[in-house]
């Protein structure tokens, strides 16, 4: 697109929502926005901690990605900043753990 859009939010589906409200915004004032535009939306190591903590534990965390419970800690907390090499060892135990989940059946 050759304009920049961004989203804010006090929640990541407040963010989304106002993203995509001001695509919409964009496309009511006559921008150019293709129809067949796609959007992803991504997480950094700190904001997805956060933003699941309620839901995963770091001790959790740390047997599906095999990153150490302390290290994802100071991830969330800002004092580190992780590799790109953890980065994708974070995303391939979380990949992996979701296919487990998604091929799951509770009887």
């Amino acid at each position: 697109m050759p304009f920049g859009v961004i989203g804010e939010g006090s929640t990541v589906a407040e963010a989304k929502q106002d993203f995509l409200d001001v695509v919409e915004a964009y496309k009511a004032d006559g921008e150019k926005v293709p129809d067949d535009v796609e959007f992803v939306f991504s997480y950094d190591v700190p904001s997805f901690l956060s933003y699941y903590s309620k839901r995963l534990s770091l001790a959790g965390l740390e047997h599906i990605t095999g990153v150490a419970q302390g290290q994802l800690s100071h991830y969330v907390t800002g004092r580190r900043k992780p590799s790109k090499k953890t980065v994708e060892k974070i995303q391939s135990g979380l990949n992996t753990f979701g296919q487990e989940l998604s091929h799951l059946h509770l009887v």
